[in-house]
């Protein structure tokens, strides 16, 4: 039995490492998106959220009523167009986020963040679970003054309330230059479904979103 469980551990290590080499082959640098060139309306907004692996962030918010897009990349480091295996190293200062784009009459950023408070650690610094490191800080990304008021104000009632027994690391600052992520990240959770991460790590955490906020799920 312990020989099977070690043949098992090694066969995925050995998946997953040729996941990433495959991947890092696949990296290209993009073109960083100033704050300016984000449209927002009456009828359009954008939140963008890091809250550890973006893979994980992009399937739960995909299942949001009221959220046309979501999108991987990357925002908050001090390096011209990064790519995923510079940020994987943890010292480009970039977070993965999720850029999310919804329609306000239907959900409104407080209710977006209040999934966000929801959906993964904000106590853990520089980490989520068993991935570790700057890039997978919890953090808000405000795009204009009235998101930055939201977000404050969301994260002290979050704090004040018995949601998380620790005290919450995330950060709220001010979108600079946000930068999409390698295409095959996008969508990833859903056209890599069998990939370890996302059976291990992503899938649960979709799961447990659908169970518990079914009142916000699309139809």
């Amino acid at each position: 039995m312990k020989l099977n469980r070690l043949r098992l551990f090694v066969g995925l290590l050995l998946v997953v490492g040729v996941t990433f080499g495959y991947v890092w082959t696949q990296d290209q640098p993009t073109r960083g998106i100033s704050i300016e060139e984000i449209p927002m309306s009456d009828h359009v907004e954008v939140a963008t959220l890091g809250a550890g692996c973006f893979w994980c962030v992009e399937a739960v918010f995909q299942d949001v009523k009221g959220v046309h897009k979501v999108e991987s990349g990357y925002t908050g480091g001090h390096v011209e167009n990064p790519t995923y295996k510079q940020i994987c190293t943890g010292t480009t200062g970039h977070a993965e986020v999720a850029q999310i784009t919804f329609d306000p009459s239907v959900i409104s950023f407080d209710d977006i963040l209040m999934i966000f408070w929801n959906t993964h650690d904000p106590t853990t610094l520089n980490r989520q679970g068993n991935d570790a490191g700057t890039q997978y800080r919890s953090a808000i990304f405000y795009h204009n003054e009235k998101q930055k008021e939201i977000a404050e104000k969301s994260k002290a009632e979050t704090e004040a309330s018995d949601l998380w027994p620790n005290p919450i690391v995330t950060e709220i600052t001010p979108l600079d230059v946000y930068y999409p992520a390698e295409d095959y990240h996008q969508n990833y959770f859903n056209n890599n479904p069998y990939q370890p991460y996302c059976m291990m790590v992503v899938n649960p955490k979709v799961q447990k979103f659908r169970k518990s906020f079914g009142e916000w799920l699309k139809k």
